[in-house]
């Protein structure tokens, strides 16, 4: 049972580092531990207090969230309102999202945050401490509809996230990326994604319609390797298409 247990978790992170792309990474993941239940990964650095919510999203390194839900919560300005965060700052420690609810019962913001994610089927989850080895804190979630992992699956979901969250930090800030070229009017649209405007409102202040909008921000995906709008904002700052 052991050398299986080895050899399963050596093949997941070999998976891992054949990844060539952060898109690539978490595919992957997400394929590895749907099978444990969770639905949908979240990992990133957490930002400093006082950082524009344009830039916050720059610190986001693996997203597969259901769609819509971190462009909600940037724009939104969740990120410092969010228990989870909170208890990342000052508790280093793993946990379930279930475990923290006493402590924000009573603190309607944080409470409107766990509601909208539960409105995103992220109702149950699992958050994993981790810190950069410049001391920088940085949390790793694994959330879904029903989610309630054992003492023995959060030990496994740790090894992962730790292993997981280097090699996001090696495919983000490693050897230089191929060189994308985007058009002005994908920069355009990039600029406002990153402003948080909607796809309507993009194409408005475009002066193109909301099909045109949505597809130059697919095309940006694309040539960035990303799977999320959120993550082709993080992409664009590290590349500097956005100031």
């Amino acid at each position: 049972m052991i050398t299986k247990a080895i050899d399963v978790t050596y093949g997941l992170f070999q998976a891992f580092d054949r990844a060539g792309s952060v898109g690539d990474l978490n595919r992957t993941l997400l394929s590895a531990v749907s099978k444990l239940g969770v639905e949908s990964t979240f990992a990133g650095i957490i930002p400093m207090p006082g950082t524009s919510r344009r830039d916050q999203a720059a610190h986001v390194l693996l997203d597969s969230t259901p769609a819509g839900w971190t462009d909600r919560y940037f724009k939104a300005g969740h990120l410092f309102r969010d228990p989870t965060i909170q208890r990342l700052t000052t508790d280093l420690t793993a946990f379930r999202w279930s475990d923290i609810e006493p402590e924000y019962r009573a603190d309607a913001a944080a409470r409107r945050v766990m509601e909208e994610a539960g409105d995103f089927r992220l109702r149950q989850g699992f958050t994993v401490p981790l810190i950069t080895l410049d001391g920088r804190i940085a949390g790793f979630s694994f959330g879904a509809e029903r989610f309630d992992p054992s003492p023995e699956l959060r030990g496994m979901l740790q090894l992962v996230a730790s292993y997981a969250f280097g090699r996001s930090i090696v495919l983000s800030e490693g050897p230089p990326r191929p060189e994308v070229r985007l058009t002005p009017r994908e920069r355009e649209a990039l600029q406002w994604a990153a402003d948080g405007k909607t796809e309507w409102e993009i194409g408005e202040l475009m002066s193109i319609s909301e099909h045109g909008a949505e597809k130059h921000l697919r095309s940006i995906r694309t040539k960035l390797g990303t799977a999320s709008r959120t993550h082709a904002v993080a992409e664009g700052f590290r590349r500097g298409f956005l100031k």
